[in-house]
């Protein structure tokens, strides 16, 4: 459970950490991003579950990218070709979903671990003047839910400077399969203040800003703010003891 969990925030880290790669460089040696960037990260975020506590971890960050590939922690994007200003990736990613195991919580006592899957399917990435639109359909190629998770997100790039910020915002859709999986409560794991629940499909929302400060063309310092509102299919679950989670993720990159 602690490889999962540092996975996870490892892989956070590193999304976080990739605008720092790319826009280190002068503009005018702009190109198909390609290089390592290796750093330290701290990532803390809330988790939803009742009686889970929420867990700091300090993480290396590792990034490599170029016009075939991109790693970010366990994602790994494989490059297909554009299509104008929009580009496509075929996608795997590990520890999307949630998860625990009956000894997290006295309140899972009883319950059968939830697993954290390998995810796969496609991404697309439209760049447009105002803002970079994404979108990303995924699938669990574990098949420990057997679920699938579409993902459409709005963001866009601001420099100030030596100084990037870059808001966004982001609708998750996740089928009854996932939500089921993850947050329901089968009739044998019932009992007295845990009722059987079965999941629903829902969509959650996110909204974040994520800063990045280039101390010169190969470091950079980068801060992501976060928070996601659940959908009444995961709020409605008796594993849940909060509406929505909060995230924070800070670290250093350097760019090889």
């Amino acid at each position: 459970m602690l490889l999962r969990r540092s996975l996870r925030v490892t892989a956070l880290l590193a999304a976080c950490a990739a605008p720092v790669l790319t826009h280190a460089q002068a503009p005018e040696e702009q190109g198909p991003p390609s290089g390592w960037g290796l750093g330290l990260g701290v990532g803390w975020q809330r988790t939803p579950y009742k009686g889970v506590e929420n867990k700091t971890r300090v993480l290396p960050v590792v990034n490599f990218e170029n016009r075939w590939v991109r790693v970010m922690g366990p994602g790994l994007d494989v490059k297909l070709p554009s299509l104008g200003p929009v580009s496509f990736a075929v996608r795997a990613k590990y520890a999307l979903g949630d998860g625990f195991e009956a000894d997290d919580s006295t309140y899972f006592r009883g319950m059968e671990e939830r697993k954290a899957s390998v995810w796969l399917g496609g991404a697309a990435v439209w760049r447009t003047d105002f803002a970079k639109l994404s979108f990303e359909a995924l699938g669990d190629a574990s098949s420990h839910s057997k679920g699938t998770e579409l993902k459409f997100g709005i963001e866009q790039d601001y420099r100030a400077g030596r100084f990037m910020f870059t808001p966004r915002v982001a609708a998750i859709w996740r089928d009854k399969k996932y939500i089921d999986y993850y947050y329901g409560v089968r009739p044998e794991e019932a009992i007295a203040g845990r009722p059987a629940y079965e999941g629903v499909a829902t969509t959650n929302t996110e909204v974040g800003l994520r800063t990045a400060y280039l101390i010169d063309r190969q470091q950079g310092l980068f801060l992501d703010l976060s928070a996601t509102a659940f959908g009444t299919g995961i709020k409605d679950s008796p594993l849940i003891e909060r509406r929505g989670v909060p995230g924070v993720r800070l670290g250093y990159l350097y760019r090889f």
